[in-house]
């Protein structure tokens, strides 16, 4: 798969993600096309879709992951969707790295 849900940029990279909330772990379940072609991150979290608390749950288990301090993520788009697009601030081929190794 050529596809990446990851461009890196200078200082940071923008990662298109798949969220599924209300899952049983809170995990990333590796890169995967969606219909359009597109290539996501499939990520799943406990939390509901509710207040925020999904996208919370995300930037949390991310931060994790990228090894960066959740300040650093910020939500650009699909506040309210499964599929959105998240800003991580900091060295990029290195989060990089950490998000699909």
């Amino acid at each position: 798969m050529s596809a990446s849900p990851i461009t890196i940029r200078d200082g940071f990279v923008l990662l298109t993600v798949r969220l599924t909330p209300n899952a049983r772990q809170e995990r990333l379940d590796g890169v995967s096309l969606l219909a359009d072609g597109r290539a996501v991150l499939a990520a799943k979290v406990r939390a509901v879709p509710e207040d925020g608390a999904a996208n919370e749950a995300l930037v949390k288990l991310l931060a994790g992951v990228a090894g960066v301090p959740k300040s650093r993520i910020s939500l650009v788009s699909g506040h309210s969707q499964r599929i959105k697009v998240l800003r991580i601030e900091g060295d990029g081929a290195e989060i990089a790295a950490r998000l699909t190794g």
